[in-house]
């Protein structure tokens, strides 16, 4: 069979400007040697020119010096005309002595490595590229005839490709379309770090999002979905995003959801603590002396569940609590850092994925945005926790100092748990947990059922309000002691005589904290 011919557009003249000068001069070299004519612009000239190249300032093309700083050079008819035209134009470019560019090879000011130094604002202002993405969207567009280039990792096979007779209309497509993303990813970065500094206080009233998608996962929510993580470009402070992945399986789109949530929830805790996730839920959380300690803490919580789960820490990871985690199956773990020896022990389950975050102090949490068919749902961080000394004593009895330190930790542990979320704590860790039900006493039950040992003499948190007694009337049943929970029900004073008729000490936070 006849093999069929690739159509490809010939290149003859080229435009560089380049902000990243990576890999720029082998370009130059390569496309000079194919009597290819290159038009450049400062910085760019002058290091293609130093490598011995021959190059055309576009100075001289246009009859016009670059000026203002060079905040102008390439914004001019002879230049735009060249990439724009069109077969129909042909008559008007000779008419204005206008000549074809075939390629442009641009990349953009670095206005964002600019932005994560923290420069003063002038500074950063003159890191706004203004003829380089008008350079990109006029080649984008008439990428028909013209190749647009703005990833030094195309190099190599652009080259390969002029060798061959230029670049077919499929590649061109497809590099116009990595520019249009380019550009888009600029802009972006950019009305999000000026409204940080210009001080803009409430959410966007535009959403526009940038992030570098990672290779694919290993699937989405379920084996039969595709999935892809995409890294914001802004986000600095510690993360899972930032994690490095120290061995282990591909991840999946719930190993990254549940290492998030993990990390989330060690991150209220000063003390060295231990949280075990399961589909997106902690199933067992401690603070104490010691992250060993702490971690056994939290596997008593609810050992069933804790097969399987995700385990965070926010202390390194030594080899005693390494060998006390191998003892049963985990599918993660992620810590600031972990000792050589405890990553032999790892090393024995190959399977077992471990990210380090690195040294945790700068960590926050970003907005959350969620999609909705048709839109997307954006809000703050719920990283607001209000202190125990804040909140109110509605009870006849005030909680004991013992009480007190379990409400704290319950408090901060329950708004991580799923709506409508009911925790019972015995001081610093975990005892039952009820996730995610319909009614708030169908969680009372499920965290007594999962409670171990029994909840007597617990402390109980929860989430969002009690509209009704029962709530209350239950866990007095399996001996909780002390409340805390937001109020403000039309039914609180109901709920609250319930609380003094079983002689339990109930705290009000003035703040819910639910998790949908």
């Amino acid at each position: 069979m006849e093999q069929k011919e690739i159509s490809r557009q010939e290149i003859s003249r080229v435009l560089i400007s380049v902000s990243d000068k990576s890999g720029i001069e082998d370009l130059s070299k390569a496309l000079s040697d194919k009597g290819i004519e290159i038009i450049s612009t400062g910085g760019t000239s002058r290091a293609i020119s130093d490598a011995g190249v021959v190059v055309r300032p576009v100075e001289e093309v246009t009859n016009f010096p670059e000026m203002m700083g060079g905040r102008v050079k390439t914004l001019h008819p002879l230049i735009f005309g060249g990439i724009l035209g069109r077969e129909s134009d042909q008559e008007q470019m000779l008419d204005h002595n206008i000549d074809k560019i075939d390629m442009v090879i641009c990349n953009l000011y670095p206005f964002k490595d600019a932005a994560n130094k923290g420069v003063d604002l002038n500074s950063l202002i003159e890191e706004i590229d203004i003829g380089g993405p008008s350079l990109l969207r006029a080649a984008s567009k008439n990428h028909s005839r013209v190749s647009v280039v703005t990833d030094p990792a195309d190099y190599d096979w652009i080259k390969d490709e002029i060798s061959k007779g230029g670049l077919t209309l499929e590649q061109r497509q497809q590099l116009a379309l990595k520019s249009f993303r380019h550009t888009a990813e600029y802009d972006s970065i950019i009305q999000s770090v000026l409204g940080q500094r210009f001080g803009e206080e409430n959410l966007p009233s535009s959403l526009h999002l940038t992030g570098i998608g990672s290779p694919a996962l290993r699937y989405g929510e379920n084996p039969h979905q595709s999935s892809v993580f995409y890294s914001d470009l802004l986000h600095s402070a510690p993360s899972v995003a930032s994690s490095a992945q120290i061995q282990g399986k591909q991840l999946s789109y719930n190993n990254l959801l549940d290492f998030d949530a993990a990390l989330a929830i060690v991150m209220e805790f000063d003390d060295p603590t231990a949280v075990i996730v399961k589909h997106n839920n902690p199933c067992g959380v401690a603070s104490s002396t010691s992250l060993l300690e702490a971690f056994n803490d939290a596997m008593k919580t609810d050992p069933q569940s804790a097969f399987g789960g995700i385990i965070s820490f926010n202390r390194e990871v030594d080899a005693s609590l390494a060998e006390e985690i191998i003892s049963s199956f985990k599918e993660g773990i992620i810590a600031p850092s972990y000792s050589e020896k405890a990553l032999e022990i790892f090393s024995s389950k190959k399977n077992l994925r471990i990210l380090e975050s690195g040294i945790l102090e700068d960590y926050y949490r970003s907005p959350s945005l969620r999609s909705l068919d048709g839109g997307w749902l954006l809000q703050e961080a719920d990283e607001v926790c209000i202190s125990i000394s804040e909140c109110k004593v509605v009870s006849k009895r005030k909680p004991t100092n013992e009480e007190l330190e379990g409400l704290d930790f319950g408090w901060k542990v329950v708004k991580h748990v799923k709506s409508n979320a009911i925790l019972f704590a015995d001081k610093k860790r975990t005892v039952g947990i009820g996730a995610g039900q319909m009614s708030r006493i169908d969680s009372v039950k499920i965290a007594t059922f999962k409670s171990i040992p029994d909840p007597k003499g617990t402390v109980m948190a929860s989430d969002a309000f009690f509209p009704f007694r029962d709530g209350i009337d239950e866990a007095a049943k399996v001996g909780v002691t002390a409340v805390i929970q937001p109020g403000g029900s039309v039914r609180d004073q109901e709920v609250i005589d319930a609380a003094d008729e079983h002689n339990i000490a109930m705290l009000f936070t003035g703040m819910r904290h639910f998790k949908h």
